[in-house]
């Protein structure tokens, strides 16, 4: 229990820090997009030194957590500030700035079997891969959100890099995370509640596949949201399996 709530505040601190470098990195380009415009850092409510000492703060307060665990663990972690720091930045450079936010959302599963098991096993990988495919899915669907505007400032994404192939692509990748999802099951000889739980997050997957088949901002959107549902079911379903 102490490690789930130290992971849970860890991941919920990294990801505040995350929205806070990620506005100041945007500050001069949210303005220019629909969505965004009005962002504190986009309308003048609050200055970028601001943002920066939030991000600071809050990357202290998670490193503080970390220093409650092995020091593999605490090695790990400067991976994870590296990634979160880097990614606001790569839409600029690269059309697969999801892939990167796949990469610094998914480092807390090899830091979570680093602090329970002392070592990262195979299995563990095809988790973290996992989870850079979810982020693919779910950040590609809200870049479509976007994608028009992106288009007219120069803003780079995989919802632009895939253009008209967007929806077949994000089916791939969709069926790609479920068959790892289902790998790790069979290999760690899971129970029946996973399965349910994987069946009922592939239902999702194909409700997300109709939101967004006519490529509107709102059906993208509330496809991204979905995804809420679609990690419930998976995370339930695990958690009936190791308490029942």
């Amino acid at each position: 229990w102490g490690l789930l709530l130290i992971f849970m505040l860890g991941v919920f601190l990294m990801r505040s820090a995350g929205c806070a470098i990620n506005d100041y990195a945007d500050r001069h380009i949210d303005g220019r997009v629909a969505r965004t415009s009005g962002r504190p850092l986009a309308t003048g409510l609050i200055t970028p030194g601001e943002a920066l000492g939030v991000f600071a703060v809050l990357v202290a307060l998670a490193f503080a957590l970390v220093l409650l665990l092995n020091w593999e663990t605490v090695a790990l972690s400067g991976v994870a500030l590296l990634l979160a720091s880097a990614y606001p930045f790569m839409k600029r450079y690269t059309h697969l700035p999801q892939l990167v936010l796949g990469m610094a959302f998914g480092w807390a599963v090899p830091m979570v079997f680093m602090a329970t098991n002392g070592e990262v096993p195979p299995d563990a990988w095809l988790l973290y891969i996992a989870t850079v495919v979810w982020a693919l899915i779910y950040d590609t669907q809200y870049a479509m959100v976007d994608r028009s505007d992106d288009l007219k400032i120069g803003v780079k994404s995989t919802a632009i890099l895939f253009g008209r192939y967007d929806r077949i692509m994000i089916a791939a990748l969709q069926l790609g995370m479920l068959a790892i999802l289902l790998l790790v099951g069979v290999k760690q000889e899971l129970g029946p509640f996973f399965y349910i739980g994987l069946g009922f997050a592939t239902l999702l997957a194909g409700y997300q596949q109709w939101l967004i088949r006519e490529r509107q901002p709102a059906g993208c959107f509330k496809a991204f949201l979905n995804n809420n549902y679609f990690g419930m079911s998976i995370f339930l379903g695990l958690v009936l399996h190791y308490r029942i």
